[in-house]
Formats: C-alpha cells, sequence, structure tokens
C-alpha cells in the first residue's frame, strides 16, 4: 500500500487529502441530520395541543427540548405571535432562510470534491505519461522496464484514485441535497399551517384577558 502511495507522487497525496476531507464532512452531515430527524407530526401536534390552550411557555420549551428546523421555526412564530398574520408569514419565511446555511453547510465543498478529484486524477495521468515519455526521449530504446513502470504506475494510480473518490463524494452529495431540498420544502408548506395554529393560540389568552 505504502508502494503505491509514493508510485503516485504529489497528486495521490492531493487526492488522498481530499478523500480524507470529504469523509469528515460526510461523517458530521449525517450525524448533524440523525440529530436534528424528529418525529415532525408528534411534535407538531404537541406545540399544538400547548398553543390552543394559550400555554406559550410551555410550547417553547417543548421547541427548546426539541432541536430541528421545524422547532425553530415554530419558536420564532410563537415569539412573534403579536404581530399580523402578514407580518408573522414574512418573520418565518425569514427564519426558514436562516435554516438554510445551517442546513447547507459544507455541502458545496463535497460537491468541489467530487468534480475535482477525477480532474486531479487525469492531471496524475498526464504527468505520470509526461514522466514516461521524458524516460524514452532521454534514452531512446529501455532496456530496464523498471525506468519506464513509474510513470506509467503514477498515471494509473492517480486515475484510480481520483475516480475512487468521487464516485462516493458524488453519491453522497446528491444524497445529501436531495435530503436539504425535502426539509426545506417541509418548511415552506408548514408556514401557512404554523400562522393558523399560532393565532388560534390567541383565542385562550384573549378569553382569559377578558374575564380578569
Amino acid at each position: 500500500m505504502l508502494d503505491l502511495i509514493i508510485k503516485g507522487g504529489v497528486v495521490l497525496w492531493i487526492i488522498m487529502a481530499l478523500s480524507v476531507i470529504g469523509a469528515v464532512i460526510i461523517i458530521e452531515r449525517i450525524l448533524y441530520f440523525r440529530r436534528i430527524d424528529v418525529d415532525e407530526e408528534k411534535l407538531f401536534s404537541r406545540i399544538k395541543a400547548s398553543v390552543e390552550k394559550g400555554h406559550f411557555d410551555e410550547a417553547l420549551s417543548i421547541c427548546d427540548n426539541n432541536v430541528s428546523p421545524l422547532s425553530a421555526l415554530i419558536k420564532v412564530g410563537i415569539e412573534h405571535r403579536s404581530y399580523p398574520e402578514l407580518a408573522q408569514k414574512e418573520v418565518l419565511k425569514d427564519a426558514g432562510n436562516q435554516e438554510v446555511p445551517r442546513l447547507e453547510r459544507n455541502i458545496s465543498a463535497l460537491g468541489t470534491i467530487a468534480h475535482i478529484s477525477p480532474l486531479l486524477g487525469l492531471l496524475g495521468t498526464v504527468t505520470g505519461t509526461m514522466k514516461a515519455f521524458g524516460v524514452l526521449g532521454r534514452f531512446g530504446a529501455v532496456a530496464d522496464p523498471s525506468i519506464l513502470a513509474k510513470g506509467v504506475s503514477e498515471a494509473l494510480i492517480t486515475t484510480a484514485a481520483g475516480i475512487i473518490v468521487a464516485v462516493p463524494a458524488v453519491i453522497f452529495y446528491n444524497y445529501l441535497v436531495n435530503k436539504i431540498n425535502m426539509i426545506l420544502i417541509k418548511m415552506e408548506n408548514q408556514v401557512n399551517a404554523l400562522v393558523l395554529m399560532i393565532n388560534a393560540g390567541k383565542r385562550p389568552a384573549l378569553l382569559r384577558e377578558e374575564r380578569k
């Protein structure tokens, strides 16, 4: 294995460094999405029950105990419940937009790794081939094939390494992008439902104030 790494040259070291960075990004994002994965229907119904009773502090506590983009969105909506409905929608949309950078963190870097890894492999192929032809240019017919083998090995090893790194990077990049898009679509669809829920919770609070 070490012999292959040495034969691959500088380009292979760069590809290996990118593979480590890509693996770290993939693992971090998968753990992040697992952490924010909650039963949205159950969460929504629990908060809705508290809001409809006018127990806004309880609803905020539920949001704090369930870290997810949906709970962050609901929390913002509850905190701005005194706003008119149109203003609430705008606030919720802004809150949804603020969740995007958290969801997309390092995803563009993973996409870059997926795209440049095979190009670096191709670069290694070119430099390895140039070395092989450089040997032929200097010595003409070469009696010792091992002199040529070094350049040919670099060409083949870097090509293979670039493809090996790029394939899983592309697969996980597309998987993560699709996951992010699904979360964002859900958040957009939930804005109207959140506004209705929050305003429904105002009625019990108003009734209590009137009784006082």
